[in-house]
């Protein structure tokens, strides 16, 4: 996926998670403050290839990261996820500038660009170290981004439009169970 459509997708993850009110904090949180977050770390994962928009900027950081780990590698996946909560959660000091929605959406921006490579035909290494690729390929990167643009838009255009609240399923109680509950332990991580 390229970087436009990759910040597109994020823009689009980000409107749903806060009108779905995937945590208290994106609920009530600023718009100022969600867009720019997920907008900041939706390249973040592709640090690990050098010729990517963030990679060619960051060199010193993208070499040995591509190095020690490949494309599509440790940044690609679930682990790497726990590591930055964990670190976020062990090293900030309480007084962290960085409000709370502000937070919450750079990590929905960090998620939205691995969902959207799952959308390509590569994939993304969920279990890394395990090498199983998890893919859903809608997209195909050799064709232009054409299909990317209108797909990242449409999703842009559909989380404006219908955006689940909580607790709003209207009768599919269980599919509403699995979404509290899926809701709550990702709030439960956060803190």
């Amino acid at each position: 996926m390229t970087a436009e459509g990759h910040l597109l997708f994020s823009v689009a993850c980000a409107i749903f998670a806060k009108n779905a009110e995937l945590t208290p904090a994106l609920a009530n949180g600023d718009w100022w403050h969600i867009i720019p977050g997920a907008l900041l770390t939706a390249l973040l994962p592709d640090i690990d290839h050098p010729k990517s928009v963030l990679g060619q900027r960051l060199r010193w950081i993208s070499g040995p990261v591509a190095r020690a780990f490949g494309h599509r590698g440790f940044t690609h996946s679930l682990l790497a996820i726990v590591a930055v909560i964990c670190f976020i959660r062990l090293q900030l000091p309480a007084d962290w500038p960085i409000p709370t929605d502000a937070y919450h959406a750079m990590l929905i921006g960090y998620l939205s660009h691995i969902m959207a490579d799952m959308l390509t035909s590569a994939g993304v290494p969920l279990l890394w170290p395990c090498r199983w690729r998890f893919r859903l390929p809608l997209i195909n990167s050799q064709k232009g981004n054409q299909l990317e643009r209108v797909l990242c838009l449409a999703l842009i255009g559909f989380s404006l439009y219908h955006t689940p609240r909580a607790g709003a399923c209207y009768g599919y109680e269980q599919a509403c169970r699995w979404y509290d509950s899926a809701r709550s332990q990702f709030t439960q991580l956060l803190r």
